[in-house]
């Protein structure tokens, strides 16, 4: 279908909660979801909602079986999440680099959960579930943090580890992938 623009950090909507999607209908959500996807794989993303692209509704997309950006991570699952609900599965949380479509060129430490269970819809309206760790665990709560109007910098602990990626790798605080140069 259409490649969407991406809002950037700084534009309002960002920081807006989304509404909860009432009536799931595929036939009505699959231009966005076409969009969606095709505008995450023309950006190299691992994730997106659809807040990113304007549309201030409970959806995210995430999934890949393999990305430039995170060569060392194992492939995802791609996945429809409507009305997402998250639940942390214990404590332990890890802190890990993330970027941002909507904070480009930039990196920084933020903490996650390592393993949540999160439970929602996928387009045709069946219940789906699932149990992830590590940067899968990652992902959804990034992606699903966008529904809630919140970017990964507001929920850094130190500012010392954010960062223009460049500048980042050329000081060797990070290492670059081959192809990371986030859009």
């Amino acid at each position: 279908m259409t490649i969407r623009s991406v809002l950037k950090m700084g534009d309002p909507r960002l920081l807006e909660v989304s509404a909860a999607v009432d009536i799931i209908d595929a036939a009505a959500l699959e231009p966005l979801l076409t969009d969606m996807w095709d505008t995450m794989a023309a950006e190299n993303g691992a994730g997106l909602a659809a807040p990113q692209i304007g549309v201030m509704q409970r959806v995210v997309i995430f999934g890949y079986q393999t990305n430039s950006r995170y060569a060392d991570a194992p492939p995802i699952p791609q996945t429809v999440l409507i009305n997402p609900v998250i639940t942390a599965l214990g404590e332990a949380q890890e802190d890990g680099w993330e970027g941002c479509l909507s904070v480009p060129g930039m990196r920084g430490v933020v903490p996650r959960y390592r393993d949540i269970h999160y439970r929602g819809f996928d387009q045709y309206g069946n219940e789906i579930e699932g149990e992830v760790s590590g940067f899968h665990a990652r992902v959804v709560q990034h992606e699903c943090d966008h529904l809630d109007g919140v970017l990964y910098p507001q929920r850094i602990r130190d500012m010392r580890q954010f960062g223009f990626l460049d500048t980042l790798s050329e000081k060797g605080v990070i290492e670059l992938q081959p192809c990371d140069d986030d859009p």
